[in-house]
């Protein structure tokens, strides 16, 4: 059997390494963009039902090695005042910690892993259309503006703005290492990590309309002038991105045909910081079902794996909207909200929050 994966990224390289080790299926990545992993985006964070699918694959060693362990997170109110602490991206029992790293560093490391397990990466090459491919199988990894998805379902609407956007950076200066701060602002959120160096990692969700161009470093201090330690952050940067605009995507009806399937932000982009861990999700969830399949079995395999996905991810996507709300919320909500946060992080958090993080995807 051959099988071709559209997109080198998080999902598509992780989804290719899975495919490799429980198949015995000839296994090739295309790659649009001829740029090297590192270069591509901010840093993001593997929860611990994304690494129990990343130590199946034998790589967590790897990855947890390209960044560094997040044991907590502290929540704070836009003037500063502390909401809650809770173990970041797992129960606070479980002694599998979250992961922090440079979205390149996670592609590069998948995509040394996958090579070395017999993985064919070619970048610089586009695919538009799964007929264009001459494999039994295609797996459309290529992300939110998904042209592979678009050959399945015409018909379905573009991606949209979502009324928030990113601008990430580094500043210098200490800050409590191991914990992912994030800050409940008058304009969006606002994240910040110690990392090893000594530097700081920080990003700002800022609500309203996407820029035309660079949003700088004192116009994002002005609105958190009245948070001290968010100020300070923002006082020794030393490197600012562009923004990134954030997008929604209307739910995907067809995840699949008889020899296509969609894995990643391709079916289901979730943002609330899941959104690594739900593709190495896929992958292992996929590469299981497929797993003895024959070529005549493929369509029910497809049919299985999205019935296994679809309430899982519907899932995720509700407490990603709400995790949205929270933080574009005006004056008078937010102030409400952090009211409620106060009782409700050390009571609920953990219970309201274990379903996502209790997930193994080994299991299905």
């Amino acid at each position: 059997m051959k099988i071709t994966v559209i997109g080198a990224g998080v999902a598509g390289t992780t989804t290719a390494l899975a495919l490799r080790r429980t198949t015995h299926a000839e296994i090739s990545v295309v790659e649009a963009h001829p740029e090297p992993a590192g270069t591509v985006g901010s840093f993001l964070s593997l929860a611990a039902n994304g690494l129990r699918g990343l130590a199946d694959l034998g790589c967590a060693d790897q990855i947890r090695a390209a960044g560094f362990d997040v044991p907590l997170q502290r929540m704070w109110g836009a003037r500063g005042h502390l909401l809650g602490e809770v173990a970041r991206g797992r129960r606070s029992a479980d002694d599998l910690l979250s992961v922090t790293l440079m979205r390149g560093a996670l592609v590069e490391t998948l995509r040394e892993t996958a090579t070395a397990a017999g993985v064919r990466i070619e970048t610089g090459r586009r695919v538009d259309r799964p007929s264009d491919v001459d494999a039994d199988l295609v797996v459309g990894a290529d992300g939110i503006w998904s042209a592979t998805r678009t050959a399945l379902d015409p018909s379905l609407a573009r991606p949209r703005y979502a009324g928030l956007y990113t601008v990430s950076g580094f500043s210098a200066g200490g800050t409590d290492p191991g914990v992912f701060n994030l800050t409940f602002g008058v304009p969006g959120a606002f994240i910040h990590v110690g990392a090893p160096d000594g530097r700081i990692w920080w990003a700002a969700q800022v609500c309203g309309s996407a820029p035309a161009g660079d949003v700088g470093v004192d116009r994002l201090a002005t609105w958190y002038a009245d948070n001290p330690v968010v100020a300070k952050v923002l006082a020794t940067a030393t490197e600012v991105s562009r923004p990134i605009p954030h997008h929604t995507l209307a739910e995907v009806e067809r995840w699949h045909d008889d020899r296509t399937v969609l894995v990643g932000d391709a079916a289901h982009p979730v943002g609330a910081g899941q959104g690594a861990s739900m593709a190495v999700e896929d992958a292992v969830v996929l590469s299981r079902v497929l797993a003895g399949a024959p070529r005549d079995g493929l369509p029910a395999a497809l049919a299985d794996f999205t019935a296994r996905r679809r309430g899982r991810v519907a899932k995720v996507l509700k407490a990603a909207g709400d995790n949205v709300d929270a933080k574009t919320a005006g004056p008078v909500k937010r102030r409400l909200n952090e009211a409620m946060m106060r009782l409700f992080i050390p009571r609920f958090y953990e219970k309201a929050t274990g379903w996502l993080y209790d997930f193994d995807p080994v299991a299905g």
